[in-house]
């Protein structure tokens, strides 16, 4: 089971680190944003992910989209928000790169966008200080707008390859 599981963190961290790479070039987000969408369109295909039943399934079937739930847990749920956590060590940590971030993020749009929700990144790895993500999740159709994401909220300074 050891092996297993080292197996599926190197995996993990060569899928991150391939798409970090993509997502750091503005120029590839296109080919960034295709790749991060098949993988997850794949991921929902292998792991039966479906349309959420309730809001609290809504952040179960996110879950499923990754190797471990302990990686990504629920902190809480609220009248109409599944907010979670991701733990897994992501290659854009400290880089201030929130657009990449977003970027990288189409993965759980678009694994969301298959339970019927809706994905957002409040807090990013890629903000100096921060080890973990916080993100909330809600159902389709629901506003986000009390919700600023990480690369609206903390972008780069102009210049630096902030798209």
């Amino acid at each position: 089971m050891r092996l297993k599981n080292r197996l599926i963190r190197a995996a993990v961290a060569g899928v991150l680190s391939t798409s970090a790479l993509l997502a750091r070039q503005p120029r590839l987000a296109p080919l960034c944003d295709a790749a991060m969408r098949a993988l997850a369109r794949l991921t929902v295909r292998n792991k039966g992910i479906r349309p959420a039943t309730d809001l609290a399934d809504l952040g179960r079937q996110w879950q499923h989209g990754f190797p471990s739930a302990k990686q990504v847990p629920i902190t809480r749920i609220t009248d109409d928000t599944v907010y979670a956590e991701i733990h897994t060590p992501c290659p854009l940590r400290g880089s201030g790169d929130t657009a990449a971030c977003w970027r990288m993020m189409a993965y759980d749009r678009e694994v969301l966008a298959h339970a019927d929700g809706q994905f957002v990144v409040l807090h990013s790895q890629a903000e100096a200080g921060r080890h973990h993500c916080e993100v909330a999740m809600r159902r389709s159709g629901v506003s986000l707008a009390d919700l600023p994401p990480a690369h609206i909220r903390a972008p780069r300074a102009a210049g630096n390859g902030h798209a």
